[in-house]
């Protein structure tokens, strides 16, 4: 009998784990389909002008992805931060935008994101050419942990919403290194839909990397932040940053870059401004 009864046990813990996963897109389906709250709809038209610019369908889209992410990450307010719904929809808004007409999972690994009411302060640690390592403080609008955290600076978030065409913006830089995160460490190479893809997107931002290093050694104008010149995997959020932001710009002078994220986020924003 006892066995009977183990065995019954693993057959539900087996069906369990089979029909998680159905369970979890049926759930996020319905909350899709809810009527979007109309205070909700007038923060992001507010606070978000860039929704406006987005085909209905869009909009559509990126409204039942708020309501999603909404209901599955914590928004945790620090430093006395009280977090309010201006705070969660202009973030939240950001962020889903990078997920528009790709199959998605709501950024996995993160359970939650921490809001500053500004720039924030991290101790950080280096080590010289002579192999001494120092600790230093240094100052940061956000910063994407693999761990299940995003940090943010609520003023930063708050201004690059609002001006949505410098080409820097540190949700979008953020939440890209979340989606460089999602198969381990960052490293410039998100998961690509195809294994075919890798070469051509490993031979475009590793030749345009080496690029923008060489220009910001010497110095020169360039569309991207000299940052992503820092590492691959800043290099992608940056030109990110730039793809919704500067589209126009960047598909004039770095067209096969543009057209590589294009590809990987399945939406052309050059027509969108």
């Amino acid at each position: 009998m006892s066995m009977l009864i183990v065995a019954g046990l693993c057959l539900l813990y087996l069906g369990w784990l089979i029909g998680k996963p159905y369970y979890i897109d049926y759930r996020r389906d319905q909350r899709r389909k809810q009527a979007f709250p109309l205070a909700w709809l007038a923060i992001l038209r507010r606070r978000v002008p860039y929704y406006r610019l987005l085909p209905p369908d869009l909009q559509a889209q990126l409204r039942g992805h708020i309501q999603v992410f909404l209901a599955e990450k914590d928004f945790i307010g620090c430093a006395g931060l009280d977090v309010d719904d201006e705070m969660r929809i202009t973030i939240a808004a950001q962020a889903c935008l990078l997920i528009l007409n790709r199959k998605t999972d709501y950024y996995p690994k993160l359970e939650r994101i921490l809001i500053y009411p500004g720039a924030f302060m991290v101790k950080k640690q280096e080590i010289d050419e002579a192999g001494v390592l120092s600790e230093y403080h240094d100052e940061l609008a956000g910063e994407s942990w693999g761990d299940g955290q995003v940090i943010l600076s609520w003023q930063d978030a708050a201004d690059d919403a609002r001006f949505f065409s410098d080409g820097r913006n540190v949700v979008l830089h953020e939440f890209a290194h979340q989606l460089d995160q999602e198969k381990g460490a960052a490293t410039g190479a998100p998961i690509l839909a195809r294994a075919e893809h890798y070469r051509p997107w490993s031979e475009a931002l590793g030749a345009e990397y080496e690029q923008l290093r060489q220009h910001a050694d010497a110095e020169l104008d360039t569309l991207f932040d000299y940052y992503g010149a820092e590492h691959p995997a800043e290099f992608f959020a940056v030109i990110t940053e730039v793809f919704f932001e500067q589209p126009q710009a960047m598909a004039t002078m770095h067209p096969e870059l543009y057209r590589q994220l294009k590809n990987f986020y399945r939406v052309d924003p050059f027509d969108w401004h």
